[in-house]
């Protein structure tokens, strides 16, 4: 395994993951405060899980979302 090349794919793959669940994130709460299910000043929980079905890798992360 190279190093250099494993690192870089990973954070090829973690900044892709970071930029699309960033706009999607956005455009959903945009999409909530327009049709009132959700307030400007609410606190969202939020959870991501990261699964690699081949090497058996199940992490979760948690944590909350303030939209003012």
């Amino acid at each position: 395994m190279d190093e250099k090349t494993f690192n870089l794919e990973i954070r090829k793959f973690l900044k892709n993951f970071g930029i699309t669940a960033q706009s999607e994130i956005e455009k959903k709460v945009r999409e909530s405060l327009s049709d009132g299910s959700i307030k400007e000043d609410e606190i969202l929980e939020v959870e991501a899980n990261l699964n690699i079905g081949k090497i058996n890798l199940n992490h979760k992360i948690s944590g909350t979302i303030k939209l003012n």
